[in-house]
């Protein structure tokens, strides 16, 4: 596991401290609902997935049960290792690039079962990461990562699309007009 380092001036002398970790991107699914291609989503801070998955198992470990393969699509992934430790036991890793979406990641627990999670690329705007992590946990369960994908990047262009008409109100004098427009009449 590596850890970030941040380093703080004092005004006569240096100091250093380590930042707070931060906290994990991960929203999991009610376990209610038969039948849903996903149980949950995971939104990770960058494409290193040794750390990244570190950090996720230790988290999924106490919640359900010691998670003992992982298995990616190596579309996302620069570099994957094949084994890595995790809190006192390895976990394995498998690339599946034909049988896998991009976008799936699938955890197994030998004692418990298996869940698959949609994987939101780290460089996705907060927006719509979020409409993705409620969409992942909600009522659009039963589509595929792809689809989830290729609806958010139909929003992104959408919510774009409205910010540059607001840009050209603005421009053409958009709320100040009315404004003064409605004063005019008084």
């Amino acid at each position: 596991m590596t850890a970030a380092i941040v380093y703080t001036w004092a005004v006569e002398e240096r100091t250093f401290s380590l930042p707070l970790p931060l906290p994990l991107r991960l929203a999991l699914a009610s376990t209610d609902t038969p039948g849903a291609l996903l149980d949950g989503s995971w939104w990770p801070r960058s494409r290193d997935l040794a750390a990244e998955l570190a950090a996720l198992t230790a988290v999924l470990d106490p919640l359900w049960g010691r998670i003992t393969h992982v298995t990616v699509n190596p579309t996302l992934w620069p570099v994957i290792p094949r084994k890595m430790p995790v809190d006192g036991h390895v976990v394995s890793v498998g690339r599946f690039k034909a049988e896998q979406n991009s976008h799936k990641l699938l955890l197994l627990s030998y004692a418990v079962g298996r869940w698959d999670l949609l994987v939101i690329p780290p460089q996705t705007d907060p927006a719509i990461a979020a409409w993705l992590m409620t969409a992942a946990t909600g009522r659009l369960r039963s589509h595929t990562p792809s689809d989830l994908l290729e609806r958010a990047e139909f929003l992104r262009i959408v919510m774009e699309a409205d910010q540059a008409r607001e840009a050209v109100w603005d421009s053409e004098g958009g709320h100040g007009a009315r404004v003064t427009a409605s004063a005019r009449s008084a």
